[in-house]
Order: structure tokens, then C-alpha cells, then sequence
């Protein structure tokens, strides 16, 4: 009987141009989703090296100037600019923190849009308002970005449905349903058959129009371990929708009932269940006024501010290390104001605390929850799979600040010791390399999505649907 279903549901999909259309349509939307990603991974890499550029250029005109500074020639730069100071090395020319993109960044857009992918820490900025967003178009954050994830978790499913509504619906409005009942198979095993040969054929359409897109748009980017998980991540959630599509066509009835139906599970998993999770995390763990922490960092840099020299004359007091040379004596703008800044930030450290516990309450209860909705699942873990999930950009947050320390660190050094900055220090100063976070779960979540696929389609064998008991079936 199998033999035959696959035979028939083959021709009957080619004489409906079904496998057709679907093709078509699958290379399309695969083929722009992608063309889309990878044009914005591009921009990100030419953002990031244009910054590492300028900064090489301001490194040779920087080597160039101390050159003539320690030749005893003339130069025609700012006494405030000439990188002999600790200082203006520090903030005139700062080091590129940069994000780059994974191989598989076209994937997903994730939080891209929302975060900026390099920072330049100077040493007189602050570590709590180093900026890590971007401008970017309220119209595009309210619809999303046209890539390759948006088509796997919103549109997939709802050719998905289009495919797989009315496998019985159709026989019963026909009129040969009662035929099928006389033959020796139950009619769930037969509606089983025919999805499972449609997931079969829609499996080998996806696959096919994915590689095919690759293939044509390049593969030097890509990786090919990260393009087996894309298709393990895409194929499990496309088997969750083809067992709610059986479960479906078993317990619902009519082909406009079965449509309405899956529509309204697609809306409650795509839709209605992260916009609950979002709200509910944010009733539960309401972040503090943004506004009120803005404002009290500004009233502790004002008092910080008035009391400077005691500040100095403390924090001298307390690092020794920074007085060898007897730095009091030839004190400068620069030595009260980083003391003063030290101060300020270890006071705000609590303030600081209390915004980021709260928004990382919020992710862990998220994370908690997402296994109610598949498309949480995919989403999470496509978004992982590019390196743009919200663990990468605090990943990225943290080793930002952590290296704006180091850098202010051991240019205080030369400014507390009174040593001026000469070209054989240049080679010494530190760098930035980013390093992602290992990300393990991708494995687990294909699993937990073929786990429950296989719990909806037990399901719909272990129940007795409607049809069933109308005499409709047979067992």
C-alpha cells in the first residue's frame, strides 16, 4: 500500500503542479532571503574595515609625529594632540573592538539591527555608556528583516499548511472517502502515508533550492558544519507542522475548518505566544527608569567633579604603584579627572547591577519558556547558529568593557608615572579579539523538536478522532 501511495501522490502532485509551484517558490524566496543576508554581513564587514583602516592611518601619522617629537623637529599639531601624552594616544587614537560576523551571519539578522558591531573605547569614556546601538529605521524593526530565518520560522509554515489542509478533507468532499475505508489500511495510517511522502518530497525541495542558492551565491563564505544544522533545524520544525496538519485533518472536518484551524495554530506558536512571553517577562521583572539611572550617574559625576584633588590625593594614596616618580608634584588636568573617574564608576556599579540583573531575569525566564512555541526553538537557535542571539551581543558587551579597562589601565601608567608615550611603546599596546561564545544547544533543540513531533503524531494514533467513532475509519 505504501508503494502505491507513493506512486500516486507523485503523480498526483506533479498533475496539480504542486511540486512545481513549490519549487519555484522555494527557490525565490530562499534565493532573495539569502542574497539579503549575505548583502547585510557584507556591510557589516566594510563598516568594521573601513574603522580598522582609519585607525591604521591615524597609527602611521601618530609614529610619524613622535618620530619627529624625539628627532627634537617642529611639528604643527596641538599640544593636547601630540601622542607623547598617554592620554591623547588614548583617546585620539583608540583600538577597533570589533564583532566579525560567523560564516553563517547571513542566516539570521537576530540582533544585528539593533547593535552596533565595533566600538572604539578611549581611555577617558564610560565603560556603563559605551554605546552599543545603532540608529536604524523604526518602519524596519517593526516589520523585521527579510532573511533567511523569517522565511524558515513565519513563511515555511504556512506553505506548509497550504500543502497539507485538505489531504482527507478532500476525499470525504468528493465523495471517495468511503472507498478508502473499504480498503485494508486505517484511513489515519493512509492520511499518515500521504504526509509523510509530502514531507518527503517538501524535505527534498528544500534541501535542493538551499543548496542551490549556496551554490550559485558562493560557498567560499559559508560553512559547511553550520549548513547541516540549518537543515537539521528546518527539517525538524517542517516535520512539528506536517503532525499538526495530521492531527488536524483527523480531529477537525471540512477543508475551510482544517485551513482556519492550522492558520490559528500558526498565529498562537509564530505570533501570539512570543508576544506573551515578552509581556509576562516584562510584568514580572520590570526594568528600572532608564531616565532616573541616567540622571543619577550625572549628579555622582557632578560631586565627583567638585572633589577632585581629594579624590587624586585618595587614589594616589591607595595605588601606590602610581606615584613612583612623584606624580603629585606635576599634577595635570587628566590625573584628577581619571582618579575621578574611577570613583565615579565603582559608585555606579550597584545602579549598573540592578538594570542588568533585571534585563537578564527577563532572558532567563524567555529561555525558560520557549519551549512552548517551536518557533521560539528555530529562532534561538538560528540566531545562535549566525553568532547574532542576545548571548552573543552580552558576550561581546562584556569583553568590550573588559578591554576599555585594559586599555585605559596601562596608558594610566604612563600618565600617573609621568613617562611619555615613545615609538617603542607602540608595538606594546593591547588589542581586541573578539571570541564567540560556544553554543551547544542547536543539537538539543533539533531533538526537543523531533521529540515532540513525534508526541503529536502518537497522538493522533493513540486518540480516537471523530471520524472514527461516525464509523468512518476503520481500525
Amino acid at each position: 500500500m505504501l508503494r502505491y501511495n507513493f506512486k500516486y501522490e507523485l503523480r498526483l502532485l506533479l498533475r496539480s503542479r504542486w511540486i512545481q509551484i513549490l519549487s519555484l517558490i522555494l527557490l525565490v524566496l530562499f534565493g532573495f532571503s539569502t542574497f539579503n543576508g549575505i548583502e547585510k554581513v557584507a556591510k557589516r564587514k566594510s563598516d568594521i574595515s573601513i574603522a580598522k583602516q582609519q585607525v591604521q592611518e591615524s597609527d602611521e601619522a601618530m609614529l610619524k609625529l613622535l618620530d619627529s617629537v624625539e628627532r627634537g623637529l617642529p611639528v604643527s599639531a596641538s599640544s593636547w594632540t601630540i601622542p607623547t601624552s598617554p592620554m591623547a594616544v588614548g583617546n585620539y587614537h583608540p583600538r577597533v573592538a570589533a564583532m566579525e560576523p560567523k560564516p553563517m551571519a547571513f542566516v539570521a539578522t537576530g540582533q544585528a539591527d539593533l547593535f552596533t558591531h565595533y566600538i572604539k573605547p578611549t581611555v577617558s569614556g564610560d565603560d556603563f555608556a559605551l554605546n552599543f546601538t545603532e540608529m536604524t529605521s523604526p518602519v524596519q524593526l517593526l516589520f523585521g528583516s527579510f532573511d533567511l530565518a523569517f522565511v524558515i520560522v513565519y513563511l515555511l509554515p504556512l506553505l506548509i499548511i497550504a500543502f497539507t489542509y485538505n489531504v482527507l478533507s478532500a476525499e470525504k468532499e468528493q465523495g471517495s472517502l468511503r472507498l478508502l475505508a473499504s480498503q485494508p489500511i486505517s484511513i489515519r495510517k493512509w492520511v499518515f502515508q500521504k504526509l509523510i511522502l509530502r514531507f518527503f518530497w517538501l524535505s527534498v525541495l528544500v534541501t535542493l533550492s538551499m543548496l542551490i542558492v549556496f551554490l550559485l551565491v558562493g560557498t567560499e563564505t559559508f560553512e559547511w558544519g553550520g549548513i547541516v544544522s540549518l537543515l537539521g533545524l528546518t527539517l525538524s520544525y517542517m516535520l512539528i507542522w506536517f503532525a499538526l496538519a495530521f492531527l488536524v485533518n483527523l480531529f477537525v472536518g471540512t477543508s475551510a475548518k482544517n485551513a482556519v484551524s492550522l492558520i490559528m495554530l500558526w498565529v498562537i506558536f509564530v505570533l501570539l505566544t512570543p508576544s506573551v512571553i515578552n509581556q509576562l517577562a516584562n510584568t514580572l521583572y520590570p526594568m528600572p527608569s532608564r531616565t532616573l539611572m541616567i540622571n543619577e550617574m550625572r549628579e555622582h559625576k557632578a560631586e565627583a567633579t567638585k572633589r577632585q584633588d581629594e579624590i587624586l590625593d585618595n587614589f594616589l594614596r591607595d595605588h601606590p604603584e602610581y606615584a613612583i616618580n612623584d606624580s603629585t608634584q606635576s599634577r595635570n588636568f587628566y590625573h584628577s579627572y581619571m582618579a575621578s573617574q574611577k570613583v565615579v564608576k565603582e559608585a555606579l556599579e550597584p545602579i549598573v547591577d540592578t538594570y542588568e540583573q533585571q534585563l537578564h531575569k527577563q532572558q532567563k525566564w524567555a529561555k525558560k519558556l520557549q519551549w512552548f512555541s517551536p518557533a521560539i526553538v528555530v529562532q534561538e537557535s538560528l540566531n545562535q547558529l549566525a553568532g547574532t542571539s542576545t548571548a552573543d551581543y552580552e558576550s561581546y558587551r562584556n569583553q568590550v568593557i573588559g578591554f576599555a579597562e585594559t586599555w585605559r589601565n596601562h596608558l594610566m601608567t604612563y600618565l600617573y608615572n609621568n613617562k611619555p608615550f615613545a615609538q617603542q611603546d607602540y608595538p606594546s599596546l593591547p588589542n581586541f579579539q573578539f571570541s564567540y561564545i560556544a553554543n551547544a544547544t542547536i543539537g538539543l533543540s533539533v531533538l526537543v523538536l523531533l521529540l515532540i513531533a513525534g508526541a503529536l503524531l502518537a497522538f493522533g494514533f493513540a486518540v480516537q478522532g471523530r471520524l472514527q467513532k461516525r464509523g468512518l475509519l476503520s481500525n
